[in-house]
């Protein structure tokens, strides 16, 4: 299986990254990031790629792959609602048609979030955009695409969020991690990716994945 991850940067990107290095199921990642994640391994491909409005400059690159785990995203907090629009939907959209073009059978999963409104009609901006952004994704026309909305993630060592206040509420909450691991909802950064990988393997009939789902699909 060959991959091609975004948001390695992120906690729930680089769990994801992590997961992949260990599987031996994959034999090839390709992470497209804005800056590089000094990691080296030898079915490691980094590209560095500052424009995510515009593929077409890596578009010859990213051919050949099986799968591809979307794990960008930005907060919708501090930003102009057209700025997270595009940085949401028009990036992803942007992204799909290319890898659509390029590999037609590819299996497609998009981390979303808790909360998200499929009917695009609610009053969460937010979550308006990423309903948008999936059903998007559902009708493109990947062989299959999947969904993944956690909400209360536990990250795996030396894990951590780009967002302050949420390694604040993982630091108060940390003695409680193992407690908090046995509850369906909560799920892990591993989980996470273990969930993804069983994806594209066994497929599910659930293309909507809380965490719930996401820690059923890790046991696969």
């Amino acid at each position: 299986m060959k991959v091609i991850i975004t948001g390695a940067t992120g906690m729930v990107g680089k769990g994801v990254l992590l997961e992949c290095l260990q599987n031996n199921t994959i034999s090839e990642i390709l992470v497209i990031n804005r800056a590089s994640l000094h990691i080296k391994h030898p079915k490691l491909k980094e590209i560095i790629h500052t424009n995510f409005l515009d593929f077409s400059p890596i578009k010859e690159q990213l051919k050949g792959f099986n799968a591809c785990f979307h794990c960008m995203g930005v907060s919708s907090m501090g930003i102009s609602d057209e700025n997270y629009y595009n940085l949401t939907y028009t990036a992803t959209k942007n992204l799909a048609e290319i890898l659509l073009e390029n590999n037609p059978e590819m299996v497609f999963i998009y981390v979303s979030g808790q909360g998200t409104d499929s009917s695009e009609q609610g009053k969460i901006n937010w979550a308006n955009v990423k309903g948008k952004t999936e059903n998007m994704l559902f009708k493109i026309g990947f062989k299959d695409t999947y969904a993944f909305r956690p909400g209360a993630i536990i990250p795996g060592k030396g894990i951590k969020s780009k967002t302050p206040w949420i390694n604040l509420m993982l630091l108060l909450f940390k003695p409680f991690y193992g407690i908090l691991k046995k509850l369906d909802s909560v799920t892990t950064s591993e989980n996470i990716g273990k969930a993804m990988i069983n994806c594209v393997k066994f497929s599910s009939e659930e293309k909507i994945l809380e965490n719930r789902n996401i820690n059923k699909m890790a046991k696969k």
